[in-house]
């Protein structure tokens, strides 16, 4: 049996350590808000996870477990804001990735005291996080290209190893800076104040980088939330337990995007479908 927890599905996935600011107005959800509310403030029982929802799919026509992706995100609850109809302002932040194991639907609002929750539940299993030097320790066959020949260091192969991470963390810093003026620079065809508008949004994600400097971790899911990307590419990305190989993962999907953006002049879509909240904790 797994740890049983709210569920809240959205259009993306929400990152670890990324800021998640949602307006509640659903019956069923502003439910979840309350009974969030009602439980100890100083408890560390006051998230939901976050779901990503299958494109052209629809949780309440089918059965959940089909719709939604199986890796999740908690939104742990920072800010409640009660609303005059009712619903909430709410401020989150990103926690723990988890597994769905199963999905419990809830009952309608507003059926007899003591039934279940309207809201979806799910039981999860905890994914646990790669550090980075911990998993950079463990990657020297990749640093080294093959197996450690007999007689090497493996303290010297393992220090090699957390170098090429820090390289690796530099060289995707500097494709997402160059990706980030590619896509502020593009404007032919476009809205002039939609042009702005993301523009802007980019350019706040291109001032974290100064923010996540020297934690590799943090900036895989900086890029991972702010970057134009699909909803797949991004639960992807999510799945990634590894720093590492997200890092490299993110390198191959920025130079797919410069190609795009550098060569074709044009994006997939408009920012505004998939750009994430881009304020980490």
């Amino acid at each position: 049996m797994g740890d049983l927890i709210p569920l809240f599905p959205l259009g993306s996935p929400l990152f670890p350590g990324v800021v998640l600011p949602l307006q509640v107005f659903e019956p069923r959800y502003r439910v979840l808000v309350q009974d969030l509310l009602a439980l100890p403030e100083d408890g560390d029982r006051r998230f939901f996870g976050v779901v990503a929802i299958r494109q052209g799919w629809e949780v309440e026509r089918v059965a959940p477990a089909e719709a939604l992706y199986d890796v999740g995100c908690t939104a742990r609850v920072q800010v409640v804001r009660p609303q005059p109809d009712g619903g909430f302002r709410i401020v989150t932040v990103g926690g723990d990735r988890f597994r769905l194991l199963d999905v419990v639907v809830g009952d309608a609002p507003g059926e007899d005291a003591g039934s279940a929750p309207p809201y979806l539940r799910a039981e999860v299993e905890w994914l646990a996080e790669e550090e980075a030097a911990e998993e950079a320790a463990g990657d020297q066959e990749q640093v080294l290209g093959g197996a450690p020949a007999a007689g090497v260091d493996e303290g010297m192969v393992a220090e090699a190893a957390r170098g090429s991470l820090g390289l690796l963390e530099r060289g995707v810093g500097r494709l997402f800076t160059r990706y980030v003026t590619a896509v502020a620079g593009l404007q032919t065809g476009r809205e002039e104040t939609a042009v702005a508008g993301e523009a802007e949004e980019l350019s706040g994600a291109a001032a974290l980088l100064d923010a996540v400097a020297g934690d590799p971790r943090a900036l895989s899911y900086l890029v991972a939330s702010a970057a134009l990307l699909t909803t797949e590419d991004r639960q992807a990305l999510l799945a990634e337990s590894a720093t590492r190989r997200r890092l490299v993962t993110e390198t191959r999907m920025l130079r797919r995007e410069l190609t795009l953006l550098e060569t074709v002049g044009a994006v997939p879509a408009p920012l505004q479908q998939f750009a994430g909240p881009l304020s980490l904790n």
